[in-house]
């Protein structure tokens, strides 16, 4: 975020701010009511916002709103896509259910982002459909452990059942040796939103897409990496070296 201009710099860092308060609530070892209450609040605090009164912790959030035409549904389904995981963990949902969870805690993100950034609408919303699912299918795939960790499972079921892995206890499913199997429909699927949205990028100005062109060719990186790595245990985590991820910056920040 740092090679945009200051508005829209520190816009995308206020967006960041929200997402990363919601997401330690949802992520917390406090009690699911009281994570559920907290959110509820959050989504007080943005009503209060369009209401043309904020409270004090969104403030600087107004301001960037007003400022870029952000939109108060997109917070919300944020705030969705959060209480999604306070509810219950979750593991090893149908298709629909994860699109629906990557809808809400990227795409809507994104949908935050593209104004921001002063995308035409319509490319806009259809990037933030698809490279926010793709960031997030590579993030489920990247965070499998650390998921795991804490109870959740989000490889898709009909994927499992397909790879022959009834397990949907986090640890038991990940020990199996077809999860290769299991993960790959996952990764076709980020491939193609990925192709999606390069293709819209493409057809964009340029001004108005250097960050999620960044964003894209890094993530698209940690894909390859756990494709060509495998998944047989131990699964080190998707790095980008950094003189690697300078050459991605320069490709596409000054050109």
């Amino acid at each position: 975020m740092r090679i945009l201009p200051r508005a829209q710099r520190e816009a995308m860092y206020e967006i960041y701010a929200f997402c990363r308060k919601v997401d330690d609530i949802a992520d917390s070892e406090e009690p699911r009511e009281q994570r559920l209450a907290d959110l509820r609040r959050w989504r007080e605090d943005i009503d209060s916002l369009y209401a043309g009164a904020p409270v004090r912790r969104v403030e600087g959030l107004a301001s960037a709103a007003r400022r870029f035409g952000m939109r108060r549904d997109d917070f919300h389904a944020v705030i969705d896509g959060m209480e999604m995981d306070a509810c219950a963990d979750i593991r090893a949902p149908d298709w629909a259910t994860l699109d629906l969870y990557c809808d809400r805690v990227a795409s809507a993100v994104g949908r935050l982002s593209v104004r921001v950034f002063g995308m035409a609408e319509e490319d806009g919303r259809l990037l933030a459909h698809h490279l926010g699912r793709a960031l997030q299918l590579t993030n489920i795939l990247r965070d499998l452990d650390e998921d795991a960790d804490v109870g959740r499972l989000y490889l898709p079921r009909e994927a499992l059942q397909a790879a022959g892995i009834s397990a949907s206890e986090p640890s038991a499913a990940l020990a199996s040796p077809a999860l290769g199997a299991a993960c790959a429909p996952v990764i076709e699927r980020a491939r193609m939103h990925f192709a999606e949205a390069g293709a819209i990028m493409r057809r964009s100005p340029r001004r108005t897409v250097k960050a999620p062109r960044i964003m894209g060719e890094v993530y698209r990186s940690y894909l390859d990496d756990m494709t060509a790595r495998g998944w047989a245990p131990p699964r080190a985590r998707a790095r980008i070296a950094r003189s690697r991820l300078i050459g991605i910056i320069l490709r596409h920040a000054f050109i």
